[in-house]
Formats: C-alpha cells, structure tokens, sequence
C-alpha cells in the first residue's frame, strides 16, 4: 500500500467494456504519479491510500488495473 495526494482526473471518451463506469484519478506519490482506479469518490486535493498489484484488481471487480484508490485519509490531529 501507499499514500499520495490526488493531483487529477483522467477522462476517455472510450475503453475497455470491463472498465465502463470506472473513474481514474492521477495519484501523487513520493515516487512519481500514478493513475488509480477511484473506488472510494475521491477528489483533487484529498490524501489517499492506494492498493497496487493484484489487489487492485479485486478491489476493481476484476477489472485490469495495477493501482486503486481504496481509502481517503483523514487530515491529522
């Protein structure tokens, strides 16, 4: 798992049918950006936890993604 900051969206007027209905977001982390299937609403400027790999796609309904957003992280106190 990692931590980033969603920085954007990526829009597509068309893909995959098994990705119909997903929204990807463009992660920040502290080893570049990523793109990451959104499974939570999150939006620009919010703290996030990504799952990479495998889990991802679980997290995705199986659909082919490396990175989800799972989580969004709540500011410190």
């Amino acid at each position: 798992m990692k931590i980033g900051t969603v920085v954007g969206s990526v829009w597509s007027s068309r893909k995959a049918q098994c990705l119909m209905g997903q929204t990807f977001l463009v992660v920040s982390t502290t080893q570049g950006e990523i793109v990451a299937a959104d499974q939570v609403g999150a939006g620009k400027g919010d703290k996030v936890l990504l799952v990479l790999g495998s889990a991802a796609a679980r997290f995705s309904m199986e659909a082919p993604v490396d990175a989800a957003v799972v989580a969004i992280l709540d500011p410190e106190k």
